[in-house]
């Protein structure tokens, strides 16, 4: 009995690590339950400015256009994560797919 409430202090403990670990990369709380202990984050995409990438891409003659396309695609993309605790007491993380 006395394993198990360690092990469950021991899940908080690394679910509040991994939380503050995302805060601090710019993740936000999207929503939050303390009693089933799983949190969902979001990460809003970069906001791309194709006029100036256009300009950037002419001027280096089409050379810009390979991460204008990586920004454009991959990353103006939201990102949502949850971290939980399982059954076991055990902290992880994994991807949400809309």
């Amino acid at each position: 009995m006395n394993n198990q409430a360690l092990t469950k202090e021991e899940g908080i403990i690394k679910f509040s690590k991994i939380l503050k670990e995302k805060i601090s990369k710019g993740f936000v709380i999207e929503e939050r339950n303390d009693k089933l202990p799983f949190a969902v984050l979001l990460k809003k995409g970069i906001k791309v400015n194709h006029n100036v990438n256009f300009v950037f891409s002419c001027a280096t003659l089409g050379l810009w256009s390979i991460p204008w396309i990586y920004r454009s695609f991959i990353s103006s993309r939201d990102i949502r994560i949850l971290v939980a605790i399982d059954e076991d007491g055990n902290a992880f993380e994994d991807k949400c797919y809309n």
